[in-house]
């Protein structure tokens, strides 16, 4: 059994087809999806998905790209949105230092009211970086995120700062560029890094993984990120896929299915 722990089944690119795309990845006995939500429509939208079906689980949060449209409003609204019983974490949040839409001074604010409102909540937090590592490691480790823990959400640094994350109790989550040929960094983490600090996603609809590169992602293919974890690490799928699960089962608390 897989989990994909990263999958925006509530994007446009999924409208037409959603249904199809979820018996895929049930087929390829992927029996659990956190479906991430960060923003007012994308996290409407996740918290349907889960009412309706009992084997998705929600992240809330915003998005740092999004963060200067984020109100007092719509963090109160998430904080009330935790309470329910299959919202499993916040995020994704963090800082995206390639776009430039959000300043850099109101990315990281949001950031740190939104590792707090984790705090208040105790819930884990999923982390997106993007050309911002320095700063999020720095925000992370000056609000204490070792309390609630996380995910490092398609993780794309150095061996040595996944260590470091791991010591604020976060787990690595690897996704489709893994499995690119040219993915220098997130080969030699998913050979080095011990698999009980591992999770798997796939970040659908984007990040298609090897052969797919460029075609929309779905769930189905988080598949083929455990297949290259277990080629770098010279071990079996099952292992990777045994190991994953029970990791993201432990961290999410969904061990029994809800609802």
């Amino acid at each position: 059994m897989f989990i994909d722990t990263h999958v925006h089944l509530n994007a446009d690119q999924y409208e037409d087809d959603l249904q199809e795309v979820i018996n895929r990845a049930l087929e390829a006995n992927v029996k659990k999806m956190v479906v991430i939500g960060f923003d007012r429509i994308t996290i409407e939208r996740a918290m349907k998905l889960v009412e309706e079906y009992s084997f998705l689980y929600a992240v809330v949060g915003w998005h740092p790209v999004d963060a200067i449209d984020c109100t007092e409003e719509d963090l109160k609204w998430i904080e009330e949105l935790a309470e329910h019983e299959k919202v499993v974490g916040i995020g994704e949040m963090g800082l995206d230092y390639h776009w430039d839409k959000s300043p850099k001074d109101v990315q990281q604010a949001l950031f740190r009211q939104q590792i707090r409102l984790a705090q208040k909540v105790n819930l884990p937090i999923i982390i997106h970086n993007r050309d911002a590592t320095e700063d999020v490691i720095r925000i992370l480790q000056e609000e204490e995120a070792h309390l609630t823990g996380g995910i490092m959400h398609c993780y794309g640094g150095s061996v040595e700062t996944a260590k470091q994350c791991i010591e604020m109790n976060f787990m690595i989550s690897l996704g489709g560029p893994v499995t690119f040929k040219n993915a220098k960094k997130p080969k030699e983490v998913a050979t080095e890094i011990p698999l009980e600090y591992l999770l798997i996603e796939t970040d659908a609809p984007y990040l298609a993984p090897h052969p797919h590169r460029g075609k929309r992602n779905e769930p189905a293919l988080v598949t083929l990120v455990a297949e290259e974890i277990a080629r770098l690490k010279g071990i079996t799928v099952e292992e990777v896929a045994e190991a994953t699960t029970k990791n993201a089962e432990k961290f999410f608390d969904i061990k029994e299915q809800k609802m």
